[in-house]
Formats: structure tokens, sequence, C-alpha cells
């Protein structure tokens, strides 16, 4: 059992600076490849954000790490780039991986996935082209339709939370079935026919 340790503007304090941390590793990935003309694109639950914010703020959930999607030919570039601005780059189980600084965890990191190759095996779609990004003033994001099939291909709690934050913030809705293929259109079905499910 964890014994609560933190409280009033401790613990209040805690919370931003957990939040302000992400913020901050998120900021400094996109200007770190920005300046170094390195092609990316925002994945994950920093793109949720940054889509659902789009449409109602209150909506908008935090997350707890970076993640991006580069071509695996852009990936020496990329250590040179981040390494530069106090990244540490790992490969750990299978995953890419640039740790804040040399003493940091897994957890604080900027998680990283390719262009066209799939993140597992079994998943039934690749990770979608860099091109299919959009510029959202000072960063790159994927494309709110990329962001969907990647979050129905993986498929586990956490994207399913994040589509059903689309799905009620009406981002994304039943006239978008069409769009995926049918083992896709029945995932996304089952969250429309039944969101708290």
């Amino acid at each position: 059992m964890v014994s609560i340790r933190y409280t009033g503007d401790e613990l209040w304090e805690r919370i931003e600076r957990a939040v302000d941390k992400v913020k901050d590793r998120l900021k400094r990935v996109s200007a770190a490849l920005d300046e170094a003309g390195i092609p990316y694109a925002v994945v994950g639950g920093n793109a949720v954000q940054i889509w659902v914010a789009q449409v109602d703020e209150t909506a908008v959930r935090n997350t707890r790490d970076v993640d991006i999607v580069i071509n695996r030919s852009d990936l020496e570039a990329a250590k040179v780039a981040l390494e530069a601005v106090g990244f540490v780059y790992r490969h750990v189980k299978s995953v890419d991986m640039f740790l804040d600084g040399p003493d940091a965890k897994p957890r604080d990191a900027v998680h990283v996935v390719f262009a066209g190759e799939k993140v597992r095996d079994d998943y039934h779609a690749p990770v979608p082209s860099i091109d299919e990004r959009e510029r959202i003033k000072d960063l790159s994001t994927i494309s709110l339709e990329s962001l969907v099939r990647m979050k129905l291909t993986s498929f586990r709690d956490k994207d399913r939370m994040h589509l059903r934050d689309m799905l009620d913030v009406e981002l994304i809705d039943e006239s978008w079935l069409p769009r995926f293929v049918p083992e896709l259109q029945q995932r996304l079905q089952m969250l429309i026919d039944d969101p708290d499910g």
C-alpha cells in the first residue's frame, strides 16, 4: 500500500511539474527535429490532445510521455539532433527511445515508431507515412484520420480511451466507418455502440 506523502500546495506542484515536463520534452524534441530538417509527426496521447483541444479544451486528457514517428532512414540524424539537446538514445525491448537525460527512466522518454513499419507483427496496419502529417503552429502532428487508424490498430485500453475522447467531442463519428478496413470498422462501431463498455 502506498502511503500519502504529499498534500496541499506541494501535491499540486508535483502534478503541475509532471505535466510541464512532458510539454517541455515535446517542445524540445519538435524544435530540435525542425532545426535539423528531420521530418517527424507527433503521435500518441499528445496528438490526441492536439486534436481534442481544437474542439473542447475541457476534454483534453494529460499524457505521461511523448511519441513521435520518423523515417527509419532519419534515425541517425535524429540521434545527433536530439543528443545535442540532452536526450540519450536507447533501444530497449525492441523499443527505440530517447531518454530525457542519462539518468531518466523510460517513462521520461520520447518513444519512436517508424513510418511505414508495423509496431507489432500482429498489427493490421503499419505506422502511417510521414507525409500524413499536419503542421499546427510550432510542431507537426499526425493527421486526424491517420491518428484514428493508429488507435484502432493498436486498440489497447488507452487507445480505446483516446478514441472515446475523440468520439465524445465529435471529432469522429459513424460517418468515419467507410474510411477503414472491416476489422477497424468493427472496432470503431463497437465504441460507437457502447462508449462506456
